[in-house]
């Protein structure tokens, strides 16, 4: 691999000075297989995607997207409704623009994540955002609009109810049941406010931070009205628009392939041959699908539907339709059905006039398996792009690894390989064998040759005495590196502490820790900043270092 010699770029966040690089995800060592290959358009993934992620695919794009018709005047008309008297400014000018076939959407899709959970929350928005801004200035004929789909109908409470704030995990302990959308603010979340007012409260912009968030999550309202009153405020300047999709009017403009899933599966099995072929080029499937592929959506619950006995039963109740009960309905009640992983973004795609979607590395493994899906239905595939990724490393951090010699992008290391690099450079020491491996391996070259001579069958003895002896030495070697390491207590220590702040949990910092913790600390120009340093379409990762 050749060496990745990153350029700087100079940021200002509020009054913290920083630098930035770029690497190749491929160097960050914390992606999957498919992203990696998919980022380097691997030829054994072509036949899973419609179009390249670059800009000479765009206005093929816009041109098949021309073809098929969206209903753009419901959705215009169910985005008026959903924000009300919120609908001012460039938001307002983005919907109407949506009325225009000249119009396109930039989607990224989420959960409704209590306080928006990972930090790649924001980081997806902010790119659907900074690349509708770009493709509109390279393709100046057209609109581009940025749009968050919020997958507020996600049932995982487990995975969406709690929030990772400077390194303490807060939970919010509800008995509620269903989408996680349609949940209420009660009074276990106003606990966990609570609990995130005496974490920021300290902070420059912790009181403007705890103002906004208790505006937004008032006891009494949907989390999926909360979520979307919290991302409009800090995003509406960008003219952001953010889509709930759990709506009668949406959903009716679905009913045909919602009929078609649940009479004929037909979705199940496409996406299944995709998947035995994407199996067959070597990479892990990412989700399967059902032989329905449809849950029922009801008051507090959601849950999935079998058909069994010549029934459609709703499972874990008693609820059971005849086709003739289930397709009656669907028609009248068409926002009962609410799409799981493998035809949500069918449904997002027939319902916004959508060019590019951006996802993280799962939602972009599991959309490849959905090209033929896409075919038989007629509806145009997107281009696919990988969500922009940040490590933010503040001063401190900066400072120390600095002082063991290293740089932040060294971190992305094991710790044991990283110590192994100070030991091997800061020792005094000479701990590698190399130069007296290459005299033993002269030297049993010579006992070869001199067996030999007395009896070539002596040779394969000489080289397993060989291989036994340098086995040893290596072993010997693995020895005085750890003797040698205990030396080092002190540094290891150091390692250890600055690779758990930058990497919690031994992951990604962007899917652990929470935004508010650096909106309360450098208040919306941590927003800013970050918007002018997202990428559009370049792919690579990014690392924000504080200098001040």
């Amino acid at each position: 691999m050749a060496v990745y010699s990153p350029t700087p770029v100079f940021l200002f966040l509020s009054s913290m000075d920083c630098t930035a690089t770029r690497l190749p995800y491929r160097q960050t060592g914390s992606f999957t297989k498919i992203v990696t290959d998919y980022i380097d358009q691997a030829a054994s993934l072509a036949p899973f995607y419609t179009y390249a992620p670059a800009f000479s695919s765009i206005q093929k794009a816009i041109e098949a997207r021309k073809i098929y018709s969206t209903n753009r005047k419901v959705l215009v008309t169910e985005l008026k409704k959903q924000y009300g008297d919120l609908l001012t400014g460039k938001t307002s000018a983005n919907i109407d623009a949506l009325l225009s076939d000249d119009t396109f959407t930039v989607t990224t899709a989420h959960q409704p994540n209590i306080l928006t959970g990972p930090l790649y929350f924001i980081y997806k928005i902010l790119h659907a955002i900074k690349l509708a801004e770009h493709l509109k200035t390279s393709f100046p004929r057209y609109n581009f609009v940025p749009v968050y789909y919020m997958g507020s109908e996600d049932a995982d409470l487990d995975e969406l109810g709690y929030i990772n704030l400077d390194g303490k995990k807060i939970k919010w302990e509800t008995k509620q049941t269903g989408a996680v959308g349609r949940m209420t603010i009660d009074k276990d979340f106003l606990q966990v406010i609570d609990a995130v007012e005496g974490q920021l409260g300290v902070l420059p912009f912790g009181k403007d931070t705890l103002r906004l968030v208790k505006e937004c999550y008032k006891k009494g309202a949907l989390i999926q009205e909360a979520t979307f009153r919290f991302v409009h405020a800090l995003f509406a300047e960008y003219g952001l628009v953010v889509l709930i999709p759990d709506n009668a009017g949406l959903k009716k403009l679905a009913i045909k392939i919602f009929e078609d899933d649940l009479l004929d599966q037909t979705a199940s099995e496409l996406v299944g041959k995709t998947i035995e072929k994407i199996d067959a080029a070597g990479y892990k499937v990412q989700a399967n699908p059902r032989e329905i592929n449809l849950f029922y959506l009801k008051d507090a619950v959601r849950e999935r539907i079998e058909k069994k006995n010549g029934k459609w039963r709703v499972v874990n109740s008693a609820k059971a339709f005849t086709e003739t009960e289930l397709l009656n309905e669907l028609k009248e009640y068409p926002e009962r059905f609410s799409p799981n992983v493998i035809l949500r973004g069918l449904f997002q795609e027939m319902i916004l006039p959508n060019l590019v979607f951006i996802g993280g590395g799962g939602e972009l493994a599991y959309w490849l398996q959905y090209v033929d899906m896409f075919a038989h239905y007629k509806i145009p595939f997107p281009l696919l792009v990988l969500r922009n990724s940040f490590l933010i490393a503040e001063k401190n951090w900066l400072e120390k690894t600095g002082k063991l010699g290293f740089s932040v992008e060294d971190f992305f290391l094991a710790e044991q390989e990283l110590l192994n690099k100070l030991v091997q450079r800061e020792s005094k020491n000479q701990i590698k064998l190399n130069g007296s491996m290459t005299q033993v391996e002269q030297l049993y070259e010579l006992f070869k040759k001199q067996a030999g001579a007395v009896d070539v069958s002596l040779t394969k003895h000489v080289d397993a005495l060989k291989a036994k002896a340098v086995y040893r030495l290596q072993e010997l070697e693995k020895k005085m590196l750890r003797a040698e390491k205990r030396k080092f207590a002190d540094q290891q220590r150091q390692i250890h502490t600055i690779k758990s702040a930058l990497f919690p949990a031994g992951g990604l910092q962007e899917r652990y820790d929470n935004m508010l913790y650096y909106y309360a600390k450098w208040g919306k120009d941590f927003i800013q900043q970050l918007y002018d340093h997202s990428l559009s379409l370049e792919q690579e990762f990014v690392i924000l270092s504080g200098k001040s």
